[in-house]
């Protein structure tokens, strides 16, 4: 477990109803209905659902994170890279799990873009946090 030195920001988000009700966060920036897929027994309603969130999140916050190795190793990014997260729940022995997939697409950067995404794995914070508990794959296109 990694205890933070310091806390630089902290989103808040309050979800009610489930994973067909609704989310918001407390500054209202956020705000989104849920609603079931049909994989897991819902009806693909309007809304969005944890494992959308998770994987926008996780896509976002590792660009942040290839930014950051970008910057130290003094590699210019394109302003286009992509990151496509993908993250699939299923059941396990003891209740469900997800798993993670992210497609990075780095355009056409002047360096080892493998090495980029090591190094990104290593720094971003959804990295940290699933890293031993969720598998997390990369394809590097």
């Amino acid at each position: 477990m990694h205890k933070l030195d310091q806390v630089l920001y902290t989103g808040v988000a309050t979800a009610t109803g489930g994973r067909d009700g609704k989310i918001a966060s407390d500054d209202g920036r956020l705000e989104a209905g849920l609603s079931v897929p049909k994989g897991l027994g819902g009806d693909d309603g309007p809304g969005t659902n944890p494992e959308q969130m998770f994987a926008a999140g996780y896509a976002a916050c590792f660009i942040g994170a290839l930014k950051f190795v970008a910057g130290q190793e003094k590699v210019a990014l394109p302003a286009d890279i992509k990151v496509t997260g993908e993250v699939g729940i299923g059941p396990i022995p003891t209740g469900f799990a997800i798993a993670v997939k992210l497609t990075v697409d780095l355009g056409d950067v002047d360096a080892d873009k493998n090495a980029l995404v090591e190094k990104a794995h290593v720094v971003c914070p959804y990295s940290n946090a699933t890293r031993g508990n969720v598998e997390v794959t990369f394809e590097v296109v």
